[in-house]
């Protein structure tokens, strides 16, 4: 049966055999009650044994021997079960004093580390502004400014850009709700695209006003203008001895030939960008302005000069500054659906060739109109195979006219015009358009199943 302290027992108990050492309790008398109520915690909870011995420890033991030696009783003497008290020993138990004590040295280490942190920063930033200020050169200078090179060689970029700038105008459409660009030739007029005084087909008869690389400006007056080829003629009013750009061939413009475009893009005059002849008779149908306006077709001059909005009008010249297209055209990834503007280029610029448009710009000059090249058939847009299918039905050749006249009939296929691949109906409008009227060409066809070849001569419609 076990007994509790001090109840029915006058010998103090034992130590538990738990297999560690314990302080064997005794009567508390008032002068040792601290020391009682030490003890007591310490042997009531075996969890929280520490297992190394404190200095403190040691001397706390020794005081509590002498006391008992000054009362009467012996250092060291056994306890009534003949088991020696062995004070002098005890597991470091965390009390309060002992937290306190471990916060203190947790407060001291984390206020040195902050101190050594905050010591090092401002060290540190000393020594960089110190270095910092050694960089510097209180008597330090440039070299002095060379004389400025003015000499470009002629066929530069530089050279051909001096030469042929002031001859290329900005054309603003009815203030500012449209600009592009245009050039001058013999005589003072200014060749331009039709959709750039027409803001795309949207108006007629608009005001216009020309800006010369100089700085002045003046009306311009519309001469004349082809739908169909993309092509106007406009002249100032007022002005004479205007500088004029040479024109070039453009059927002797190759692949890799290096060329300048020359305009105003976003209404940025006198611009200048480079690049070479990507490709050359590439087929090119920009879209209508607006429901019921004619289709532009043209075998076009390709090129990765970088051609944007507000470029439509001007040279694409060549490394001589000839003039060799008229810029009409670039293929971008779409308008920007926030803003829904159109988008910019991305190397992909199309020029009208130049020999295409100086019968339209002769003629306009002439009589304020232009002629162009008709087959006398109508095509079928929708055919899937290779070449350029006149329809079936009624009406699909024109009788008398050139395609009739040759011997082609509804239903056949033609695939080739003058030596030119025919891969579609677009494709056969644009080698069409880009011959002069009255052009005699070789077309190869099939009909009834079987290859067959015919000659037939272009008709000519009025603009």
């Amino acid at each position: 049966m076990s007994e509790q302290p001090g109840q029915g027992s006058t010998s103090p108990p034992t130590a538990p055999a738990h297999g560690f050492s314990a302080i064997t309790a005794r009567p508390v008398r008032a002068d040792d009650a601290d020391l009682a109520r030490d003890l007591i915690a310490r042997t009531s909870d075996f969890g929280r044994f520490d297992w190394f011995a404190e200095s403190e420890d040691f001397g706390h033991a020794a005081r509590s021997t002498a006391r008992r030696a000054g009362n009467g009783q012996v250092a060291g003497s056994g306890s009534a079960n003949g088991q020696a008290a062995r004070s002098w020993w005890r597991p470091n138990l965390w009390g309060p004093s002992r937290w306190l004590r471990g916060w203190r040295l947790v407060v001291g280490v984390t206020v040195l580390a902050v101190t050594c942190t905050l010591l090092g920063g401002v060290v540190g930033g000393f020594i960089v502004v110190r270095s910092q200020g050694t960089l510097t050169d209180r008597s330090y200078s440039l070299p002095a400014v060379p004389s400025a090179s003015t000499d470009r060689p002629a066929s530069s970029v530089a050279g051909i850009a001096a030469r042929d700038m002031p001859g290329v105008v900005m054309i603003k459409v009815n203030g500012d709700e449209g600009t592009g660009s245009g050039f001058l030739i013999k005589g003072g007029y200014i060749i331009t695209d039709n959709h750039v005084v027409t803001l795309d087909g949207l108006v007629v008869g608009a005001s216009l006003q020309v800006y010369f690389s100089n700085g002045t400006s003046a009306q311009g007056l519309l001469v004349g203008r082809d739908p169909y080829s993309d092509i106007a003629v406009i002249k100032t009013v007022g002005m004479t001895d205007l500088p004029a750009l040479p024109l070039g061939n453009s059927a002797g413009v190759d692949v890799g030939d290096p060329v300048l475009a020359i305009g105003s893009p976003l209404g940025l005059a006198d611009t200048v960008t480079s690049g070479i002849v990507s490709a050359v008779g590439r087929p090119v149908q920009p879209a209508a302005g607006t429901p019921g306006s004619p289709e532009v077709f043209f075998d076009a001059i390709q090129t990765d000069a970088p051609i944007n909005p507000g470029n439509s009008g001007g040279p694409l010249v060549n490394a001589s500054g000839q003039v060799i297209g008229i810029d009409a055209a670039i293929d971008t990834l779409g308008a920007d659906p926030i803003t829904g503007t159109q988008g910019g280029s991305i190397g992909l610029g199309f020029a009208i060739p130049m020999d295409q448009a100086r019968r339209v710009v002769a003629e306009l000059i002439r009589s304020g109109h232009a002629t162009h090249s008709v087959i006398g058939a109508s095509f079928n847009a929708n055919f899937s195979g290779n070449g350029a299918q006149i329809v079936t039905g009624r009406g699909a050749v024109a009788p008398g006219g050139p395609a009739a006249q040759a011997g082609l009939q509804a239903g056949d296929v033609i695939t080739k015009l003058g030596g030119q691949s025919i891969s579609n109906a677009y494709s056969l409008l644009d080698a069409v358009r880009s011959l002069a009227p009255g052009s005699r060409v070789g077309v190869t066809f099939v009909g009834n199943g079987q290859t067959q070849q015919t000659e037939l001569t272009l008709g000519s419609a009025s603009s």
